[in-house]
């Protein structure tokens, strides 16, 4: 068996590995027929919460805004956003969801709670103390990543 660290050095690889060019690590494959990126995807879902900005939207996904515009230039083309001048100010540009994105968005986000039900079918296996090990590890380990 191995050793307890070269298991978390596993995952993280994996983790890694799976979540190259994402945003996001989800679990399963989304169910749409539509050929769109996760980030595209994720976008769609943001933006059923609202309009936003392509700085606000790039803050939230902690991408560049280079990233931002490439990706919302495919979803403007592909008629699933619209850009919207702001009344007040002009030189600000909103993204809206057109009809043909919100069942996309949806599904994401359903996408989402299916990743976050694993997660919790595996965390159901161990106790309550358990779980806050595991809680204090995932933090920890987040902590020194960070530095």
């Amino acid at each position: 068996m191995l050793e307890l660290e070269e298991q978390v050095n596993q995952l993280i690889n994996q983790i890694v590995l799976k979540s190259e060019n994402q945003h996001e690590l989800l679990i399963g494959q989304c169910r749409s027929q539509v050929k769109l990126t996760n980030t595209q995807e994720h976008i769609l879902m943001l933006l059923a919460e609202g309009r936003k900005t392509n700085s606000e939207l790039a803050k939230t996904l902690n991408v560049s805004q280079a990233a931002v515009t490439k990706a919302v230039k495919t979803l403007v083309k592909e008629g699933m956003l619209e850009a919207k001048k702001d009344k007040g100010d002009g030189r600000v540009t909103y993204f809206v969801l057109t009809q043909e994105a919100q069942p996309i968005a949806q599904e994401h986000e359903e996408h989402h709670q299916e990743t976050l039900g694993v997660y919790r079918t595996v965390l159901e296996q161990f106790d309550s103390k358990e779980r806050q090990i595991i809680g204090r590890f995932l933090t920890k380990l987040e902590e020194r990543i960070e530095e």
